[in-house]
């Protein structure tokens, strides 16, 4: 493979990130953690398959950050999972401190990279890994839109018993409780689902969609989930890989668009090689304009809990 990317935390949603980029051949993986073992165990296990899923690219697992130097992308996966009970928001003071260490220690050695950020609260840990590498904006992006939509997308799927192949939705805002699932903008074959099901079903799906990670770490128990949200970084990372330029919905630094600035929200980007190349912005209605507000300043309250505790 002539590209790299690397992993930063090798659980449940690193380790399947790493399989799938390795499985679809878009690279070779860095799979780096802290934990001694974990990460060369995972990559040697990961390449003993190779020969059976039929691939050739190669994964090293690390405790340090020298092999991850000249990555093309960087996926920060690292952090605590949730458990039950607990909000993306409870995870702020601890995952704050380990994305501002990772991402300075990826910048220094792979300072083109594009950074994909999947830790959470995610919003506020874009804002992190933006601050502590200091790249531009268009080089930081954040995994949230490409999996609430798969989430709905899925939820139309079994609602409607069609092919999941056959589902698009658009889902803004932060990934939390506040994000934004469009109605209006996510079709069946084309057909606007407005058009094929009742108002009160729409929002049963838009509430399963907003609820959906805390649906997982409920059943789960000991953990969150990792194989939709894997899914979801890799098809971002193959984006830009192959610079295909797709419209994706991921989480964005805004200066102005949608009237909101000086924020990372979620809204559809096209990706290429470069990371972000165009912010789309969309016609919303007075009411999608209202709940999008009330999901960025959800996101204002993150950032300031942040400001809070680089003040202590």
């Amino acid at each position: 493979m002539n590209k790299k990317v690397t992993v930063v935390g090798a659980g449940n949603v690193g380790a399947t990130v790493s399989q799938r980029l390795v499985e679809k051949e878009l690279c070779d993986v860095v799979l780096i953690d802290i934990i001694e073992g974990v990460p060369q165990g995972k990559a040697l296990d990961l390449t003993e398959a190779a020969p059976i899923e039929k691939h050739d690219a190669h994964l090293i697992g690390a405790n340090d950050y020298k092999p991850s130097k000249g990555s093309d992308i960087v996926i920060i996966t690292a952090g605590i999972p949730r458990k039950p009970g607990m909000s993306r928001d409870d995870l702020i003071s601890t995952n704050a401190g380990i994305m501002k260490n990772v991402t300075r220690e990826v910048a220094r050695l792979s300072p083109e990279a594009v950074l994909i950020i999947v830790s959470n609260p995610l919003d506020a840990m874009c804002h992190v890994a933006y601050d502590a590498s200091g790249f531009p904006k268009n080089r930081v992006i954040g995994m949230a839109g490409v999996l609430d939509s798969a989430r709905f997308r899925a939820f139309i799927a079994m609602e409607l018993d069609v092919s999941v192949e056959n589902t698009h939705a658009f889902v803004l805002g932060g990934h939390g409780d506040t994000m934004v699932p469009l109605p209006r903008y996510s079709t069946v074959a084309g057909i606007p689902i407005t058009e094929l099901m009742p108002r009160e079903r729409i929002d049963s799906l838009v509430e399963r969609t907003a609820n959906g990670g805390a649906e997982i770490v409920s059943l789960l128990k000991t953990g969150s989930a990792y194989y939709a949200p894997a899914s979801a970084a890799v098809e971002m990372a193959e984006s830009i890989l192959k610079d295909k330029k797709k419209i994706l919905p991921c989480a964005a630094y805004l200066e102005g668009e949608y009237d909101i600035n000086g924020l990372f929200i979620g809204v559809p980007v096209k990706l290429g090689a470069k990371g972000i190349e165009k912010v789309i912005e969309i016609v919303l209605t007075d009411e999608e304009k209202a709940a999008l507000e009330k999901s960025a300043a959800a996101v204002q309250g993150l950032k300031d809990t942040l400001k809070k505790l680089d003040a202590k």
